[in-house]
């Protein structure tokens, strides 16, 4: 594997990423918490790997330009500034959330995880759509 694999390696975890945010979600609604558990875990590995992907693909190759043009090019931009400001409030709410289920105050581990769970898939998802529009389009 090469520096040049890394976006696709990259938007891969994302997408695992989102599978398993989603599977967790699923998991707490029926009430499987230690299935939750894992789930929320998983993402959380997957999300830190991703995280450390990305930060190996830029140190190396810098910023990557995106060549589309019109009305296209404002939308990609709108994805990628909502997805930049909300990808660096993800880690602070993760650890938030985990750190008070870990401690086990559940009722403040539900409020926070409202916030942190459409937050982190929106990061998530737009992940993928960033990576197609910069490198599949």
């Amino acid at each position: 594997m090469t520096v040049q694999d890394l976006p696709h390696l990259n938007a891969t975890l994302n997408a695992v990423a989102t599978l398993m945010i989603l599977a967790g979600f699923a998991m707490v609604r029926s009430k499987r918490i230690i299935a939750h558990r894992a789930c929320m875990l998983g993402a959380v590995a997957v999300s830190s790997a991703f995280l450390a992907s990305y930060l190996v693909y830029h140190f190396n190759v810098g910023s990557v330009k995106y060549e589309g043009v019109g009305t296209i090019r404002a939308v990609y931009f709108f994805i990628l500034i909502s997805h930049v400001v909300l990808a660096a409030v993800v880690p602070v709410l993760v650890g938030i959330t985990l750190y008070r289920a870990f401690r086990n105050q559940i009722d403040h581990h539900r409020r926070i995880a409202r916030w942190t769970l459409p937050i982190w898939l929106y990061v998530s998802v737009t992940g993928v759509i960033v990576y197609w529009m910069l490198y599949r389009m």
